[in-house]
């Protein structure tokens, strides 16, 4: 875990993009990015399941193990754990650790704040080196409460997170007060109409990432592209090659 760990340095943050398949993530790695998630929202759609319902777990897991192997660390986003139960999501993340993850995000979706630390204790005892990144839903699904938002955050970091993550905080001095006031690593979630990368380099972030953005931007990247094609004009943007696309594979 400590290169991966290493990435995370305020002023300096580590842009995570996030993939859905192995392609998209040997695709992301060949653009030199030293790290890549996954993304629940794109693994789940891909399959035709719902995202945040506990439905990808098998998926998740198969995915993990695709990707483990390759040269580049790996963050896996596996919503709240796949369960209630604190023993079963930490043998969850063991698995996870066990084919070669780095990292594994976990989601409180505003559930009671000692039930996901306690999550976070039994992740780390049974996988030390994994780094834990707790996310708190206060701004994706509640009210964006800063206090309520920190009071989590401190609790995720003294369970034993190693970072913490809170999608859907854009507001700049929000984010200066947290990262100002945790010990470990804040991650936020970029957003196109939100904080710049170089501004929330100088906000004191430390990981930046991408979510779904990029599998939401392929889906719509293919719509233009028909759409172009039926008006009787060639596809705008970059266009892989078959032989690309395939090289992309593990042969």
């Amino acid at each position: 875990m400590t290169a991966f760990a290493d990435l995370h340095r305020p002023g300096q943050p580590l842009l995570l993009p996030n993939a859905w398949d192995h392609a998209s993530a040997l695709a992301l790695a060949a653009q030199g990015f030293p790290a890549v998630g996954t993304t629940s929202l794109g693994v789940a759609a891909a399959l035709g399941l719902p995202d945040g319902a506990a439905a990808t777990r098998e998926e998740t897991l198969r995915l993990a193990l695709a990707l483990g192997p390759e040269p580049f660390w790996l963050s896996v986003d596996a919503e709240s754990g796949f369960s209630d139960d604190p023993d079963e999501v930490a043998r969850y993340a063991h698995e996870l650790y066990a084919v070669g993850a780095v990292g594994i995000n976990l989601e409180d979706g505003l559930g009671p704040a000692a039930r996901h630390a306690a999550k976070i204790t039994a992740v780390k005892a049974a996988a030390p080196g994994l780094f834990v990144n707790a996310r708190t839903d206060t701004h994706w699904l509640g009210d964006g409460d800063l206090s309520e938002t920190l009071s989590r955050l401190e609790t995720y970091q003294r369970a034993g997170a190693d970072g913490v993550f809170v999608p859907g905080l854009t507001d700049p001095d929000g984010i200066a007060a947290l990262a100002g006031a945790l010990d470990v690593p804040l991650n936020v979630l970029y957003t196109p109409t939100g904080p710049a990368l170089p501004q929330l380099a100088d906000l004191g972030v430390a990981r930046v990432s991408l979510g779904s953005l990029l599998y939401r931007r392929a889906l719509g990247a293919a719509l233009e592209a028909v759409a172009d094609i039926r008006a009787g004009r060639p596809p705008r943007g970059t266009t892989p090659s078959y032989d690309e696309v395939r090289a992309l594979s593990r042969g």
